[in-house]
């Protein structure tokens, strides 16, 4: 049996250290989702901005179950045997999303690469659901590589979400160690293959800095993204979830994720999100609803 590398985790400079609001909503979308029988990828996740998205009334919804059959060595999400789908989990989201008034629902999953079609279909059913039950609602879906089934793909955005999410996560360099389950290139094609299949449809991406990447990686990737059709960014500090996890290189500090998104709006990109705190789904609603204002124009 191989042994698990433990790695000693680096103590937080001070733009890092967040005070944590709770309160009454905090605990209402907590309370919700436990009763729900659902996940959100903000409790699995470990997500910094746990804290601040419950207490604004929103949340990611992590459907599929809460154990991956990948094993990204950045990530917190539990590995192992996964169930079957839960049939009735695409109600259970819909009807969270309305008793949450939320105007913007976001909704991804842990890799499901033991289902036949990745959880492709049982994607569709939930944004159907979803906007079903929630009439006016945007829908964004942060979708796995799908193993490359462009079938899968088109199962999804058939389903006609507002924004068609998919994570590079991380430089080419650095997949073998972060990523050894997943194919960069991959990735690269299914947002293309989005691009290509549903215009109307903005594909968006993220990647995390602080991994041990260079200044020139960084760039080549967003270059690629481009290229690959992604008008959507998001650039965050990785943080190590736990010891088995693979260790923070650098903490990035707030001027040079600033200038990150000055680079990537002059390669192209219609909205960037940069910041220590910005993950996949922070502040999702507003990024979309600019983007949607610059491509009236």
């Amino acid at each position: 049996m191989q042994k698990t590398i433990r790695h000693p985790i680096r103590k937080k400079p001070d733009w890092l250290v967040k005070r944590l609001p709770t309160g009454k909503a905090f605990e209402q979308v907590r309370m919700l989702v436990e009763k729900s029988h659902l996940h959100t990828v903000c409790q699995e996740a470990k997500c910094p901005n746990i804290w601040e998205c419950f207490s604004r009334q929103t949340a990611t919804f992590l459907i599929l179950g809460d154990r991956c059959t990948r094993n990204c060595r950045f990530c917190a999400v539990q590995s192992g045997p996964c169930r079957m789908p839960d049939p009735a989990e695409p109600d259970h989201v819909a009807e969270a999303v309305r008793t949450l008034k939320l105007a913007y629902a976001v909704i991804t999953s842990v890799t499901r690469d033991d289902l036949p079609d990745g959880g492709a279909a049982h994607f569709a059913r939930t944004i159907h659901a979803v906007g079903t039950h929630n009439p006016g609602i945007r829908i964004e879906v942060l979708i796995p590589d799908f193993r490359g089934d462009q079938t899968a793909l088109e199962t999804v955005l058939n389903a006609r979400p507002d924004v068609l999410n998919h994570n590079i996560e991380t430089v080419h360099r650095l997949y073998p160690e972060a990523r050894p389950q997943a194919i960069y290139d991959r990735s690269l094609e299914l947002m293309s293959h989005a691009r290509r299949l549903a215009p109307a449809i903005p594909v968006k991406s993220g990647i995390m800095v602080g991994l041990g990447e260079s200044a020139a990686e960084i760039e080549a990737t967003l270059q690629d993204l481009k290229t690959a059709g992604c008008s959507i960014l998001t650039i965050g500090q990785y943080l190590q979830p736990t010891r088995n996890h693979l260790p923070v290189s650098r903490y990035v500090p707030p001027p040079e994720f600033d200038a990150l998104r000055r680079k990537a709006l002059a390669m192209g990109f219609a909205q960037v999100a940069s910041g220590p705190f910005v993950r996949s789904s922070y502040e999702a609603k507003e990024l979309f609803s600019r983007y949607g204002k610059t491509a009236q124009h």
